[in-house]
């Protein structure tokens, strides 16, 4: 008896640590409610802010469903660019026990504890390498990031995340995004990339960091090259990247939701979380009608060509999104939390002293007790929605949705 539970239970361990997420499974089946989507933009350093949101929800959840509850549980499709690529890896990353690498709680101290060797003062700050970041090269070498996350994710690809992940960047030699998923590292070997590959790419934000290159091998022992940048240069806020991606997987018959053959935003909940953007007139035309090409690279410690690509697509994205729910009168499935008043160091990308750190943190909280607001096509300015409350208060009617959402599907 004694040999006969002991195989029982080896073939139990060995069964949990090599499961995969079948395609969209916790969708594909009737007696579901939603479709839960979350998304998180990019920003370097001010990934604390998204992280510190992420900190509030997963509480939330745990005190539902109890202390082992994450937010991969909850999520059949997470998306992230840039530094949102690292917290959304950091999330779906499997660890020896199958689990998230990383609780949403510890995002904000892998910030505090990395960032300031990831983000070098004396790169920042040095004149000598200013002016070689104006003609040599990237600011920081990244040398420190690639071996923070090799040491950490090791030979972990991407088919092995914990839920169906989307992560973007851009390939420079073919000039077009690629978008790298849990679904497609499943059907192609060649898109089976490692995490670290894959996180260096989407955070490789052109003059920040240099250009990451590597090769993969399909089936047939076929080298495909990659030579990739930050994903921001394409989908700063991948919300709409990831709605997209579950609309394919639907037309493709492989996320089959009880009778829906598109997407129904009536049938979706999602979270977009944004990283900040700077309190609005930080440029205007009568200085910027003096630039040239290097005063739109770089001005006086900014990086107004990436501000204005970033903020404007994360917006765009956001105003798409928005109007989708709020035509089907669905518009409290659809939550973006954005705070659009950053003022000083907490607008920059790389400043992580620790004032500045805790200053993000900081302003994450503040998001909190912040009324639920949208962004106003006219203004460009988020403006307060009557009736919601505040993002606290959303964000505990998600963490209730998410809840029931996961025990219908057990039940199920």
């Amino acid at each position: 008896m004694g040999r006969l539970l002991f195989l029982v239970s080896l073939t139990l361990l060995v069964t949990i640590q090599v499961v995969q997420p079948p395609i969209f499974v916790c969708a594909a089946t009737k007696g579901k409610n939603f479709i839960t989507v979350l998304s998180i933009d990019g920003g370097g350093i001010r990934g604390i802010i998204p992280g510190t949101l992420l900190a509030f929800l997963e509480s939330k959840l745990q005190e539902v469903d109890g202390r082992n509850a994450r937010i991969i549980d909850y999520f059949d499709v997470v998306a992230g660019t840039s530094t949102g690529g690292l917290i959304t890896t950091m999330l779906t990353a499997p660890n020896r026990d199958n689990r998230p690498l990383y609780a949403a709680k510890d995002i904000s101290n892998f910030y505090m504890e990395h960032c300031p060797h990831i983000f070098p003062a004396n790169r920042r700050n040095s004149f000598v390498h200013r002016i070689f970041n104006l003609f040599g090269g990237p600011k920081y070498d990244g040398n420190y990031l690639r071996l923070l996350l090799e040491s950490i994710l090791g030979k972990l690809t991407m088919k092995q995340t914990l839920t169906h992940t989307v992560i973007p960047a851009f390939d420079i030699k073919r000039l077009q995004p690629i978008i790298f998923t849990t679904v497609d590292a499943r059907a192609n070997v060649s898109k089976n990339v490692l995490l670290s590959d894959i996180c260096l790419s989407t955070s490789a934000a052109p003059t920040f960091f240099p250009v990451h290159y590597f090769e993969t091998r399909d089936a047939q022992g076929r080298i495909r090259t990659f030579d990739m940048i930050d994903g921001g240069v394409a989908a700063n806020n991948p919300t709409q990247m990831a709605i997209t991606h579950i609309s394919k997987e639907i037309m493709r018959g492989k996320f089959q939701y009880e009778e829906m053959e598109t997407i129904d935003s009536k049938k979706m909940l999602v979270l977009s979380l944004g990283t900040g953007i700077g309190k609005h007139q930080g440029y205007n035309a009568a200085s910027a009608s003096k630039w040239g090409l290097l005063g739109w690279v770089y001005n006086n410690g900014q990086t107004p060509i990436l501000d204005v690509y970033n903020d404007a697509s994360a917006d765009m994205v956001d105003i798409h999104v928005s109007t989708m729910f709020q035509t089907l009168r669905s518009e409290k499935n659809y939550l973006r939390i954005q705070e659009d008043n950053l003022i000083g160091d907490a607008t920059s990308m790389d400043i992580a002293t620790t004032k500045n750190m805790q200053t993000l943190v900081q302003i994450g909280n503040n998001l909190l007790k912040k009324p639920v607001s949208r962004v106003n096509l006219e203004t460009g300015q988020y403006e307060p929605v009557q009736g919601e409350g505040t993002n606290e208060e959303a964000l505990i009617r998600f963490a209730k949705l998410l809840s029931q959402e996961k025990k219908l599907r057990y039940t199920n």
